[in-house]
C-alpha cells in the first residue's frame, strides 16, 4: 500500500519561494489506474517525483508498505526506485547510445540479475509491447510510439509494484496515444499505475480513478481509498539493494565513447603524448643498457677473471705504481733523485707471487657458492698446445704451433705478447658463441674432430693465418722479408678462396708423445725424421672444417682476422690419449729418471758417460759420431729439466688439476659478485690459517666500464621527470573533457537515477569512462612508440652501425599503461563526484 500523509513541498530560489504541494494526503490501492489532472504548476509532476523517490518532501510522510520513508537513506531510495517503481516519461528518456534491448536490460543489471536471465526477461518485456523484432536497434531508429513502448517495457522488466507515467502520450498523435493507453490499462490490472496528464478525455476513458490538483492541493478524487472497507493486504516485495557492476559501467561508457569516436581518439591521443615521451626515453634507455650489457658481456668474454696456477697480485703491483707516482717533497732542491719504480715493482711481484691452489678453490665454488648464476661460462685451462699438421703427407707442414716468425729470426718463445697459435678454443657455452659469431657457411662443430674457420667482419682472413695454415706457401714470407731487407719493393696480390674450398680443409692432430720413439731403451725425438713423421701423420686423428663463422656486426673485441676454432673436448681427447701412451706411463713409473735422456734428474750437470747403464752405453757406441753428438746435445739441453717440465713437454695433463681457471661474468654487476665470492673464500682460508690457499686473480677489465649503466639510468630518470609534466597536464585535460562528458550526459544521469542507480553507481560510470580513455591512451602511446622506434632504429643504425638501439621493455610498457589508467582515473574523480551529486529531477529536465 502507498500512502501520502500531509505532504508539503516548497521550491526556493534566492528570496523567492513557491509551494508545489500543500498538505496533500492520498492513499492508493495495490491495483488501480490513477490519473492525476490539473493545470500547469499545480504540482502534478512534483507529486509523481515524490512518489517515485526522485524528489523529497519537506514535511509530512510517504508510507510504503506500512513503513515511513522518513527512515529511508539514499541507498534505500535507490533500491525502492529499482525494485518497486517503473517510470514512463513524456520524452521517453531512453539512453541513445544503447540498443533497445540494452535500455530495457539496464534496470535488471542494477538488480544483480544474471546475464542470461536478464536477456530473457528483457526480450519478454519487449515482446509484451510488440517490439521484439526491434530489440537490436538504437532509439533514434524508432518512431515516437515505439520509443514509448520501449520505455513501458523498461518500466515493467523488473516487475515493479508501481508504474509512474508522466505525460506518456504528450508527444504522440491520437492513434498512438490510444495504443499506449491500452498498454497502461493492461498493466494496471495487476499493479498500481499513476499517470500525470493534461488530457482529461484519455483519463476518463481509461482510468479507474481521477485525482485533480490545483495550486498544490487536491480538489477532487473520483474514487477515494477507504481504509476500513478495503483489503489491506500488500503485494509489495521485499527490497534487495541495488548495485551497478563495473562491467556494466564500462559498457555504458564504452558505448557513449563510441558515439563520439573522433573526440575519443583525439582525447586519447592527447593523453598519450606524455606516455609516448616516457616510452621513447625508456626505449632508448633500455636499448642503451642492453647495448652496454652486450658490450660488457663481450668484453668480459675476451677478458674474463683469470686465476693462474702461478700468479702475481696485480692489485699490489698497481698500488706500487700509484704510490711511486705520488707527489713527493724532497728537501734538497739542487739534487735529482731516482724513482726506483722498477725495483719496487720487481720486489712487489716477487713478494706477491704465489701458487694458486685452483683445485681447492674449484671445490669451494662447486659446493659452497651459487656462482653459476653470475657466470656465462667457467673454463678450465691446461698447459697443452695442440700439435696440428696440414693433411699433406708429401710436404709435412706444422700449422700449430707454427714457426713462421721464428724462421724470420723473431724468437717468439721468449715473447709472451706474441702468439703463434692460429687454433683457438671455442667457448663451451654455445649461447655465447651464437652471440659472438654468425654462422656463414656449414654448421657448428658437433664432435671433437670438427672445427670451424673464423673470418673477420669483412669476409677476410689475414695472410698470417693463410701462411700458418699452409694455404699460402710459408717460403714466400721469408723471400719477401729478404727483399725488404735488401731495399727492394714487393707487390702482393690479393687471393680469393671459395667457401666450398675452405669447407674441404682438414688437418692432422698428433700427440706430443708421438714425436718420441723408443730405440734401445732410449726415447728418441723423431720430429725431424720425415719417414717417421709420415707414418705418424698417416695414423693421426683427422679434424675437418665443418663451418665458417665470423664476428657479429655488434660484437665487441672481435679483432681476430682468422683462426681455426675447436671444441674443448678435442683437448680432453688428446689429454686422455697422451696419458695412455707408453712413454708417459714409463715416466710416471720411474719418477727419478728423465725418460727423454734415460738419466736421473740432475741439477744441470753435463753429460757423464759413466752414469749410463751398460745397455745405454752399448746403444751409444752403435751410433755414428753425428748421432751420438746429437744424443749428448739433447741430454745437455734436458739436463736441467725437472719431472714437471718433462711431463709438460710430453703434454701430460691432470684434468683434475687445471693450470688456470677463466671465469666469464655475465656483466659487470655479476663480476663484482664473483669478486666478492673470491674475497669471501680468501677470508675463510686466512681465518683457518691456510694462507697457501689464498687466491690471487687477474681482472684485466677492472673498472673499465663500471658505473656507465648507472649514469645512463640517471639521465633516463631526469628526462622522464621532465616528460612526466606533459603526462600530468594531459591527465588534467582528460579530467576537463570528462567534466564536459558529465554535462553532455546529464539526462542519462537522471535516467539512471530514475531506474535505481545510486550516487556511487553514477560515479562508477564516469570512472569507467576515464578508465577506458586512460587504457586507450596508454595502449595508443605504446603503439605509437613501437612504430616510432622503427625509423629511430634505422637512423641510429645508419649513423652508428648499431642495430636495435631503442627497445621498449614489456614490463615498462605495462607499467606505463597502468600509470596512464591511474592518472586519468584520478583526473576524473572530481567530475565523477560532480555527476553523482546531480539532482535526478533536474537532470531529467535537461535537453
Amino acid at each position: 500500500m502507498l500512502s501520502l500523509k500531509k505532504i508539503k513541498k516548497e521550491y526556493r530560489t534566492n528570496n523567492f519561494s513557491q509551494k508545489a504541494l500543500d498538505n496533500v494526503s492520498l492513499d492508493f490501492r495495490e491495483c488501480e489506474f490513477v490519473s492525476i489532472l490539473g493545470p500547469s504548476g499545480s504540482g502534478k509532476t512534483t507529486l509523481l517525483n515524490i512518489i517515485g523517490g526522485l524528489d523529497h518532501y519537506d514535511s509530512g510522510d510517504l508510507i510504503i508498505n506500512g513503513v515511513s520513508t522518513k527512515k529511508y537513506n539514499d541507498r534505500a531510495w535507490d533500491t525502492y526506485r529499482n525494485h518497486q517503481v517503473g517510470f514512463v516519461f513524456q520524452s521517453y528518456n531512453l539512453i541513445p547510445h544503447q540498443s533497445v534491448l540494452a535500455n530495457v536490460e539496464l534496470a535488471l543489471t542494477l538488480s544483480g540479475v544474471s546475464k542470461k536471465e536478464r536477456k530473457k526477461r528483457a526480450i519478454e518485456a519487449l515482446n509484451s509491447v510488440g517490439l521484439k523484432d526491434h530489440m537490436h536497434k538504437r532509439p533514434n531508429q524508432l518512431s515516437g510510439g515505439q520509443m514509448q513502448r520501449v520505455a513501458i517495457a523498461r518500466s515493467l522488466v523488473n516487475n515493479p509494484s508501481i508504474v509512474l507515467a508522466d505525460e506518456p502520450t504528450g508527444a504522440l498523435d491520437s492513434k498512438t496515444s490510444e495504443q499506449i493507453m491500452d498498454l497502461l490499462k493492461e498493466v494496471a490490472k495487476d499493479r498500481l499505475v499513476i499517470m500525470v496528464t493534461h488530457n482529461a478525455d484519455l483519463a476518463k476513458a481509461y482510468s479507474t480513478r481521477i485525482v485533480e490538483l490545483k495550486d498544490g492541493k487536491i480538489i477532487s478524487d473520483s474514487n477515494p481509498y477507504n481504509e476500513k472497507k478495503e483489503n489491506k493486504e500488500s503485494n509489495f516485495k521485499k527490497l534487495k539493494k541495488t548495485s551497478m557492476s563495473f562491467k556494466t559501467a564500462l559498457s555504458l561508457s564504452l558505448n557513449n565513447l563510441m558515439t563520439k569516436k573522433g573526440r575519443t581518439i583525439l582525447t586519447a591521443f592527447a593523453g598519450s603524448i606524455g606516455i609516448i615521451g616516457i616510452a621513447l626515453i625508456l626505449s632508448l634507455s633500455n636499448g642503451v643498457n642492453k647495448y652496454i650489457h652486450n658490450v660488457e658481456e663481450e668484453i668480459l668474454t675476451s677478458y674474463p677473471i683469470v686465476i693462474e696456477e702461478r700468479a702475481v697480485n696485480t692489485s699490489d703491483v698497481l698500488s706500487t705504481i700509484m704510490e711511486a707516482q705520488k707527489k713527493k717533497n724532497h728537501k734538497d732542491k739542487d739534487v735529482i733523485y731516482s724513482n726506483d719504480l722498477m725495483t719496487q715493482m720487481l720486489s712487489t711481484m716477487s713478494s706477491s707471487k704465489n701458487a694458486n691452489n685452483i683445485t681447492n678453490f674449484i671445490d669451494y665454488l662447486d659446493n659452497e657458492t651459487d656462482i653459476k648464476k653470475y657466470t656465462s661460462s667457467i673454463t678450465n685451462g691446461y698447459n697443452l698446445e695442440l700439435q696440428i699438421y696440414k693433411n699433406d703427407l708429401e710436404n709435412i707442414v706444422q700449422v700449430n704451433p707454427n714457426n713462421i716468425l721464428d724462421d724470420l729470426g723473431m724468437n717468439t718463445s721468449n715473447n709472451p705478447m706474441v702468439t703463434t697459435s692460429v687454433f683457438v678454443e671455442l667457448f663451451e657455452n654455445q649461447k655465447i658463441n651464437n652471440k659472438m659469431y654468425t654462422l656463414v657457411e656449414g654448421s657448428w662443430p658437433k664432435n671433437y674432430d670438427e672445427v670451424v674457420l673464423l673470418i673477420d667482419e669483412n669476409d677476410e682472413i689475414s695472410d698470417y693465418t693463410l701462411y700458418a695454415l699452409g694455404l699460402k706457401d710459408p717460403k714466400e714470407i721469408k723471400k719477401m722479408y729478404n727483399q725488404i731487407l735488401d731495399g727492394k719493393e714487393i707487390s702482393v696480390k690479393q687471393t680469393k678462396y671459395k667457401k666450398a674450398d675452405l669447407m674441404n680443409l682438414d688437418f692432422k692432430v698428433i700427440l706430443n708423445t708421438d714425436y718420441y720413439k723408443k730405440e734401445n731403451n732410449f726415447w728418441v725425438n723423431k720430429k725431424d725424421d720425415n719417414t717417421y713423421m709420415k707414418d705418424v701423420l698417416n695414423k693421426a686423428l683427422d679434424i675437418k672444417v665443418v663451418g665458417i663463422i665470423k664476428y657479429n656486426d655488434e660484437a665487441i673485441g672481435g679483432s681476430t682476422s682468422g683462426a681455426v676454432m675447436y671444441r674443448s673436448d678435442l683437448k680432453d681427447y688428446i689429454i686422455d690419449k697422451i696419458n695412455d701412451t707408453e712413454i708417459v706411463k714409463e715416466q710416471k713409473k720411474n719418477k727419478d729418471i728423465n725418460v727423454l735422456t734415460g738419466m736421473k734428474f740432475t741439477n744441470g750437470e753435463d753429460f757423464d758417460y759413466n752414469n749410463l747403464s751398460n745397455e745405454q752405453k752399448m746403444y751409444l757406441q752403435s751410433l755414428s759420431p753425428t748421432e751420438a753428438a746429437a744424443l749428448i746435445d739433447t741430454y745437455n739441453k734436458e739436463s736441467s729439466a725437472s719431472l714437471e717440465s718433462v711431463m709438460q713437454t710430453l703434454g701430460v695433463v691432470n684434468k683434475d688439476k687445471p693450470s688456470s681457471l677463466s671465469i666469464f661474468p655475465k656483466d659487470f654487476e655479476s663480476k663484482e659478485k664473483i669478486i666478492d665470492i673470491i674475497n669471501e673464500y680468501n677470508d675463510q682460508e686466512k681465518a683457518a690459517g691456510r694462507d697457501e690457499n689464498v687466491i690471487n686473480y687477474t681482472d684485466i677489465v677492472g673498472l673499465m666500464m663500471d658505473g656507465v649503466s648507472t649514469i645512463i639510468n640517471v639521465i633516463g630518470y631526469v628526462l622522464i621527470a621532465f616528460v612526466s609534466i606533459s603526462l600530468i597536464v594531459s591527465s588534467i585535460m582528460i579530467g576537463i573533457i570528462t567534466y564536459i562528458s558529465v554535462l553532455e550526459r546529464t539526462k542519462e544521469i537522471g535516467i539512471l537515477r530514475a531506474i535505481g542507480a545510486s550516487k556511487k553507481d553514477i560515479s562508477r560510470v564516469f570512472n569507467a569512462e576515464t578508465f577506458i580513455v586512460g587504457l586507450f591512451a596508454g595502449l595508443l602511446g605504446i603503439a605509437i612508440t613501437l612504430l616510432l622506434n622503427i625509423p629511430i632504429n634505422l637512423i641510429i643504425k645508419h649513423l652508428t652501425d648499431i642495430s636495435h638501439m631503442t627497445s621498449l621493455p614489456v614490463v615498462g610498457a605495462t607499467i606505463l599503461v597502468i600509470i596512464s589508467i591511474l592518472l586519468t582515473t584520478i583526473a576524473g574523480l572530481i567530475p565523477s563526484r560532480i555527476a553523482s551529486k546531480k539532482d535526478p529531477v533536474e537532470s531529467l529536465r535537461t535537453e
